[in-house]
């Protein structure tokens, strides 16, 4: 039996992309489903851990650190045990049917790579409306 991979969504982004991911067989929530809404950074790791979620969110800085550095800042960086973090970034922001475009394309990836324990999966929309992904370990292994 293949494993559920659990998102949970920043308050961020819609939450209109629960039902998005959950037809396409994720268990998925956002976090004002669950009374997460108004929640410091801190507050809401703490959550994202205890439930085994793997996050998405569109503030990548305060959670995975600077971009150049991943890790040696944010929520993220003195975690030794996740189970992953997507990060959406996009210049400028984005509105719903953006991000719609983009989360299936992150649900693609997902659906192609596996989990992602102690990963980031990194989805970069440039300004032209081209996306990209890097996927890397977070932490760095020793």
């Amino acid at each position: 039996m293949k494993n559920v991979i659990k998102l949970l969504i920043d308050e961020n982004l819609s939450p209109t992309l629960v039902q998005l991911a959950n037809v396409r067989g994720f268990v998925c929530s956002h976090v004002s489903y669950l009374g997460f809404a108004g929640d410091k950074d801190w507050q809401l790791r703490d959550k994202i851990l205890d439930g085994d979620w793997t996050f998405i969110t569109a503030n990548s800085p305060d959670f995975r650190g600077p971009r150049d550095t991943p890790g040696s800042e944010g929520e993220y960086a003195d975690i030794a045990l996740h189970a992953g973090l997507i990060c959406i970034n996009a210049p400028g922001g984005t509105n719903r049917a953006v991000q719609h475009a983009v989360m299936n394309q992150v649900l693609n990836e997902l659906e192609a790579l596996g989990d992602l324990t102690n990963q980031v999966l990194e989805a970069d929309l440039s300004r032209e409306g081209e996306l990209t992904f890097r996927r890397y370990e977070l932490p760095k292994p020793d």
